[in-house]
């Protein structure tokens, strides 16, 4: 069989178990990189620059703003070893397949120079980070900049845990706090929400199918919108998201974004939200402010709220937890701590996996029967908006009993890729 006849994989959603859609009665998303498509590697850049000013606005040498972002390089799941500064990519058990030193790629010798075993415990979470977002993937390639430039700059003194300035050592474990403190202060106190709503066409994808998509969802179940954002960003995002001079379709009048929600919760704080949560509040849409006491009263349809857990949206939309189905990029907040501490259903976005799935099937047939195991667990995605189910819900509203099974997934029209449904 010619791989071509196989490139439908990119555009399909695959399951880790059946699936019956019609007994999901609540559809939840997250924003960012999943109902949001960032644009990359536009969005990376603009993140990597700026997290780069920060760093050379508390000391570090001015030749950092020189760097400029490659977005070849990064990948989502890499682990950064603080103790000697290197990027690991590991297998699901922590066996060591790939080993960087800045940008040098160590060979068998080098590595079990410092890993014996070619095996790193990754629950060792003092030690090993593991970049797991698409967030991480600006400062997964400033790691690799920043210790290839000390170990190649005549002015350090390269060391086995760090480098030396004279009688100054800076261990690759500071270094690294110091690149989390800068992209935590970029995220939250610079300006990188700042310049992304000041040009939205540059920085964020935008489809006319998404009205349509939350639209029929919303025939046959209840949505709703869970974001760690807060409301002044999530509100000029999503008001760019559906931004068309019509409604769902064509025709249609025109509706505001809170409509196309049962319930909207910001400022979450996943994966505490899943967890004990934080005290719901209500959202003063006008001003963006909190009101202030806690939110005891019954769902309101176009109200945002703030803060919150999954209990409470449980609660307030009358649902059980094997009920629901959320939909998110980042595998431990939105879909471990879903899982496991609520049972909810779970959909995760892996974008980059269509990439991996044409290397694959590129390098050999052999790709071809990895499709073909009927109980192969596979863990693939979609390029973040979901928008090609859209038709399938035209068909649940329709009353379809059928049932999405590894061998009957339903086509997605949107980017290339697919998705994975646990």
């Amino acid at each position: 069989m010619h791989l071509k006849q196989f490139s439908f994989v990119f555009f399909r959603i695959f399951v880790n178990r059946s699936l019956a859609m019609e007994k999901i009665k609540c559809f939840g998303f997250d924003m960012d990189y999943t109902l949001a498509v960032y644009k990359s590697p536009e969005y990376e850049s603009l993140g990597f620059e700026l997290t780069v000013e920060r760093l050379v606005s508390i000391g570090y040498p001015q030749e950092l703003l020189s760097f400029v972002y490659d977005p070849s390089f990064p990948t989502r799941g890499l682990v950064f070893d603080t103790m000697y500064g290197n990027l690991l990519k590991v297998d699901a058990y922590g066996n060591i397949l790939v080993c960087v030193h800045g940008f040098n790629f160590l060979r068998g010798p080098e590595i079990r120079e410092r890993y014996p075993n070619k095996f790193i415990q990754r629950d060792d979470t003092e030690r090993f980070y593991i970049l797991n977002t698409l967030f991480n993937l600006p400062e997964t390639y400033l790691f690799a900049c920043l210790v290839d430039f000390f170990s190649n700059c005549d002015r350090y003194t390269s060391c086995e845990t760090g480098f030396k300035d004279g009688d100054l050592f800076m261990s690759y474990k500071s270094m690294f706090q110091d690149v989390r403190d800068a992209v935590d202060w970029v995220h939250f106190k610079g300006t990188l929400k700042e310049k992304t709503v000041e040009n939205l066409e540059k920085y964020v994808v935008r489809d006319g199918k998404l009205p349509l998509l939350l639209s029929r969802m919303n025939e046959v179940a209840k949505v709703f919108l869970v974001t760690n954002s807060d409301y002044k960003y999530t509100d000029k995002i999503m008001t760019y998201l559906f931004d068309f001079p019509h409604g769902p379709k064509p025709g249609t009048s025109h509706r505001p974004w809170q409509s196309y929600f049962d319930l909207i919760l910001v400022d979450a704080r996943k994966p505490l939200f899943f967890g004990e949560g934080t005290v719901l509040r209500q959202v003063d849409t006008t001003t963006g402010r909190l009101k202030i006491g806690t939110y005891t009263g019954p769902l309101q349809h176009g109200i945002v709220y703030s803060g919150g857990s999954s209990d409470i949206v449980c609660d307030l939309l009358g649902a059980k937890g094997k009920d629901i189905l959320y939909i998110g990029d980042h595998i431990f907040g939105d879909i471990l701590k879903s899982k496991k501490r609520q049972g909810w259903r779970t959909f995760l976005v892996i974008p980059e996996l269509a990439q991996e799935l044409h290397v694959w099937t590129d390098k050999s047939c052999e790709g071809l029967l990895f499709y073909c195991l009927p109980q192969h667990r596979l863990s693939l995605s979609f390029s973040g908006t979901v928008l090609g189910l859209a038709p399938f819900f035209l068909h649940v509203n329709q009353r379809s009993s059928r049932k999405t099974t590894q061998h009957d997934s339903f086509p997605v029209a949107a980017l290339a890729s697919s998705a994975y449904v646990h």
